[in-house]
């Protein structure tokens, strides 16, 4: 992942976390929710990418073989 990638993720959950402590009850709870949004997505993308690469590693032996 390009490094400018993960620093406007991390900028923009630093900027929801920020509203959720500010105190603003509206903003910050939609703010948490892009919050837990964003950690779920985040979770779900690893975890098929580990699914991916161990598939890719196990099938790895038939490339070549004609299987």
């Amino acid at each position: 992942m390009p490094s400018f990638v993960l620093h406007y993720l991390v900028t923009g959950i630093r900027a929801r976390l920020a509203a959720v402590r500010s105190g603003n009850l509206d903003r910050g709870a939609l703010s948490l929710e892009w919050v837990a949004i964003a950690i779920g997505l985040v979770a779900a993308a690893v975890a098929v990418g580990a699914f991916m690469l161990t598939k890719l590693h196990s099938m790895e032996g038939n490339i070549g073989n004609g299987k």
